[in-house]
């Protein structure tokens, strides 16, 4: 009887221990879907030297607050590793970079799963890779910018003239057009044939760069 009494007893204390615990867990805040978070890099990732499995950490930036309460406090740690790697290629085809984040430290030390998304970087892809350049067309796209930025800025310097002697620009700005239609044509023509054996540009994120990333689904936070 008195082995029966004391099987009780801890059985009520186990049972009210776990009670405590789950009420604790369940004081949670939640941050909605599309929170943005502000992540600083703690190491380099790129393309150029990471392979798909390389893991990363980020610290957040920016404070996430809802109803007067610190729900992640600057500092939080996020992390996650590199999902897939797409390495630049000749013909100006540039490298893609996937990143996958997998879940916040909270101050308490839980880990929760978190889907983001890159929101804001230099150039993101429909798939959500990151890139700098696509490739052979887009570079041809770039040197007739510069091209014709040449030929802008021949044809100003002759149109300029006229601060040094009146009327001379009429002389000197079809010349300096002409030459520099002819210099924008050598450059296009040049660098196009360049670029067919350019590989495209790698994807660098270095220490301390700061991307936006977005919540894709709603987590609960435990706040205590």
């Amino acid at each position: 009887m008195k082995k029966l009494i004391i099987t009780l007893l801890m059985l009520c204390l186990t049972t009210t221990a776990y009670a405590g615990t789950f009420k604790a867990d369940a004081r949670t805040k939640r941050v909605a879907s599309g929170t943005i978070f502000k992540l600083e890099f703690l190491q380099p990732v790129s393309t150029f030297a990471g392979q798909e499995g390389d893991y990363f950490s980020a610290v957040l930036k920016n404070e996430l607050v809802a109803d007067s309460t610190v729900i992640l406090p600057q500092g939080s740690v996020v992390r996650g590793s590199i999902s897939s790697v797409n390495t630049a290629k000749r013909f100006s085809r540039g490298a893609k970079l996937y990143l996958d984040f997998d879940h916040v430290v909270t101050p308490n030390g839980r880990q929760i799963p978190l889907d983001l998304m890159v929101c804001k970087f230099d150039k993101i892809y429909y798939d959500g890779g990151l890139y700098k350049n696509l490739g052979y067309g887009e570079a041809l796209q770039e040197n007739y910018d510069k091209a014709k930025d040449i030929v802008v800025s021949a044809t100003q310097y002759g149109i300029d003239a006229r601060d040094t002697k009146e009327g001379l620009q009429y002389i000197t700005t079809p010349f300096c057009a002409i030459g520099g239609f002819l210099c924008g044509v050598g450059y296009y023509i040049g660098d196009g044939i360049a670029d067919m054996f350019r590989k495209g540009k790698d994807v660098n994120i270095n220490k301390g760069d700061v991307i936006e990333v977005r919540l894709i689904n709603p987590i609960d936070v435990p706040v205590y």
